[in-house]
């Protein structure tokens, strides 16, 4: 395949140039100074008087914060699906469906012409930023492989579509794209992802894939089928990526935290070309990619036609929070993300709760969801300290994590007290049924352990066992989140296996789930 890095590498360049000249506090202020401008004409902006002569602080007393639920009340559902100046000008022609990863609601997330435009432009990003750290790159020789959703769209009107974010973008894809893409469109279309991964996997095997992104739960299920794939026609299974994308670069990620999954990509990628690289897409924008290295951060896109904000999360139910912008926002502080963007989303509360780790350029890390927390018992467990726990929970017994679920369990007597329930599934080379007593120990103390270095509050409830109990573990057989996922019409794709449940009727499934794997053994999990 001709190689066409060359293009790229001009515009990365280029690109580069821009980021190292560019002013955060002007390039925000540009840009919320352009959103209210085209905003004017909008039901929206009638309704709040937008005016071009507004500064933040003028924004912010005419807007309120708003999450989904009040756009889609007040805005969106009674014109839905003709969205036509309403909290954007034109007509959008797309809606992004999301149902989150908790109690599972379909929402209809507005994509304008102008996001899309912004969503490739990140997906130009990446590549340049991949450039910078790899100068003699050859990403382009091949065709990079989306991993996402079906690309199957829904008719909601002429002109106007809803379905995954990723099969939006698949189907508005520029030609130029199109052609270092993969998969084909013969085979983008499946909706069963079962289908869908056997015939990726077949397709890909005759491919030279450069650069491969997707969901890291769903990238390990994926390299599992491909692995049996490759091994069928070479005679011996592949136990590395290398083996079978020789030409691999870039392994892009993103959608769930990377640190339980950190392990088991370095084996798998071990003797392979390919660096892993974080990013930070939504269904209501493309927000961050990581510049640097693993860990350090994740650089906002502060040109993209979105405006950030920081609410810390303790205030969120507050009438008057402590709204930050990147002019003032405190490093290391836990904040809830709100975004005002060129799809009509003004002061909107994504969900997402983020820390800044520097300001200039600024980088965040995700840290959870809003609602991605364990505090039942007053012990404020926040997503990231979860995540790292069972990251190292599972180094501590030689294992590697494919995706877990954490809930809180009630006292359900007089005497007796709560805590919380871990269900997890581990990596191929520790199946459950392999696992003794002692281990099973060893990965509960340190679950617990950790999570007491890492919060105060969760060590007090922890201390000598007065407010809570230990932490309980069940473990899954291979396959077992994505027979639930299945079970539950969420496989593959852009979903996700909810990693906090506060969901009390859907923990209550999960565990009931898991009660049918451990009578049934591994074909349960496998159905």
């Amino acid at each position: 395949m001709y190689d066409a890095t060359w293009m790229l590498r001009l515009y990365a360049r280029r690109r580069l140039r821009q980021l190292e000249a560019m002013a955060p506090l002007q390039a925000q202020r540009r840009v919320l100074a352009a959103l209210i401008g085209r905003g004017r004409g909008t039901k929206f902006g009638r309704d709040h008087g937008f005016s071009t002569a507004w500064s933040l602080d003028d924004y912010r007393a005419q807007v309120p914060l708003r999450d989904y639920d009040a756009f889609w009340k007040d805005y969106w559902q009674a014109p839905f699906p003709r969205l036509d100046d309403c909290t954007w000008p034109g007509l959008i022609p797309w809606f992004a469906v999301s149902s989150g990863t908790a109690a599972g609601t379909t929402k209809y997330i507005p994509v304008s012409r102008e996001m899309h435009r912004s969503n490739v432009r990140a997906g130009a990003d990446l590549m340049t930023h991949h450039l910078a750290n790899r100068p003699q790159s050859r990403v382009l020789a091949g065709r990079v492989f989306m991993l996402g959703g079906s690309t199957g769209l829904v008719r909601q009107a002429p002109g106007v579509f809803s379905g995954d974010i990723s099969g939006i973008e698949a189907a508005a894809m520029p030609g130029w794209a199109r052609l270092r893409y993969f998969p084909p469109r013969d085979l983008e279309g499946i909706d069963d992802w079962q289908v869908k991964i056997e015939r990726f996997a077949e397709r890909s095997l005759d491919t030279e894939i450069g650069a491969i992104a997707g969901t890291p739960s769903w990238l390990l299920i994926y390299f599992e089928r491909l692995a049996e794939v490759a091994g069928a026609r070479l005679g011996t299974r592949p136990s590395r990526i290398a083996d079978i994308y020789p030409d691999l670069e870039l392994l892009g990620h993103g959608g769930v935290a990377w640190a339980p999954y950190r392990d088991r990509f370095a084996a798998l990628l071990e003797g392979s070309r390919a660096e892993t690289r974080e990013v930070y897409p939504a269904s209501e924008g493309f927000f961050a990619i990581a510049d640097r290295a693993d860990g350090e951060g994740l650089r906002l896109r502060l040109d993209a036609g979105i405006f950030y904000e920081f609410i810390p999360v303790d205030q969120l139910d507050s009438a008057q929070p402590d709204c930050r912008w990147i002019g003032d926002v405190k490093p290391g502080v836990n904040y809830a993300l709100a975004v005002t963007t060129c799809a009509g989303l003004w002061r909107y509360l994504v969900g997402d709760t983020v820390t800044v780790v520097e300001r200039d350029p600024p980088r965040v890390l995700v840290t959870g969801r809003t609602s991605y927390m364990l505090s039942a018992f007053g012990e404020h467990v926040i997503g990231s300290e979860v995540e790292q726990a069972v990251a190292e929970a599972a180094r501590a017994i030689g294992a590697t994590v494919t995706d877990f679920a954490a809930g809180s369990l009630f006292p359900d007597e007089a005497g007796t007290r709560g805590g919380h329930l871990y269900i997890v599934e581990l990596g191929a080379e520790r199946a459950e049924d392999s696992l003794d007593a002692p281990q099973h120990a060893l990965f509960a103390e340190a679950l617990d352990s950790t999570l007491c270095r890492l919060n105060d509050d969760y060590a007090t409830h922890r201390a000598g066992g007065y407010g809570m109990d230990a932490p309980r573990v069940r473990f899954l057989p291979a396959g077992g989140f994505a027979a639930w996922m299945k079970s539950r019409g969420k496989l593959g794709g852009q979903n996700k296996v909810p990693r906090i449940v506060n969901d009390p009727d859907l923990f209550a499934g999960l565990i009931q789930f898991a009660d049918g794997c451990g009578e049934h053994g591994k074909g349960a999990a496998r159905q």
